[in-house]
């Protein structure tokens, strides 16, 4: 889990967390260099607390580098995985599956949130790439074979997806994983769907994602 600045909700993901390290399963938290209690707020909750450089992509690399556990789960500091869903990911993974991801669910009440949720949804299964806030899992093996995240500041997760792709399909999990909605309330709903759109295409188009990234969290 790569965290910066998440005091306020660092605690209560954590917890929900809690039933699974009670079944074995390791949280690895790694700080980007937080200016507030963040780090305070993990003790007790986690397995290991570890430090990085800044950025998503290099953060989930160094958590993936100080485990020994055959598959990697990799969640934002805002998001919840359903009910059993550390059981769902053993399935997939005993039957074959490398690659996966959730569903996701925003946790905002507004009636455009269904319908983000739903294209956010059926794009991420037309088009195989994942998004950070599916929560996604791998084997550690196939991670590592493709070179782990790129170092980039931002489409990260896209480009991870587009390398796993190409040696399989992710599976798709229906459940739903809950992330926050407060990006989307805080610089308005329709100002961020276009915001992300427009990122995406210029991604596509060959813009540099470290060039991207000013324009995404100025």
């Amino acid at each position: 889990m790569p965290v910066l600045n998440e005091e306020e909700t660092i605690a209560s993901t954590l917890q929900h967390l809690q039933c699974y390290r009670e079944q074995g399963h390791k949280i690895i938290v790694v700080d980007g260099g937080s200016h507030d209690d963040t780090v305070a707020r993990t003790h007790g909750l986690v397995d290991q607390t570890l430090k990085s450089k800044c950025g998503r992509a290099f953060q989930m690399n160094t958590g993936a580098e100080h485990t020994d556990d055959e598959v990697l789960v990799f969640l934002h500091a805002d998001t919840v995985l359903p009910g059993k869903g550390c059981e769902m990911i053993t399935h997939v993974i005993e039957n074959g599956g490398q690659w996966g991801r959730f569903d996701v669910r925003l946790s905002g009440k507004s009636w455009l949130f269904r319908v983000i949720e739903k294209m956010m949804n059926w794009r991420s299964c037309l088009t195989s790439i994942a998004t950070g806030d599916q929560a996604i899992f791998v084997r550690k093996s196939l991670f590592w074979e493709v070179g782990g995240y790129p170092g980039i500041q931002l489409m990260e997760d896209v480009a991870l997806s587009q390398k796993l792709r190409n040696h399989s399909k992710p599976v798709c999990l229906k459940s739903c994983v809950t992330t926050s909605s407060r990006k989307w309330e805080s610089n308005g709903i329709l100002r961020t769907v276009f915001l992300m759109w427009r990122l995406r295409v210029m991604y596509s188009l060959g813009v540099p994602a470290n060039k991207l990234a000013r324009q995404y969290y100025r």
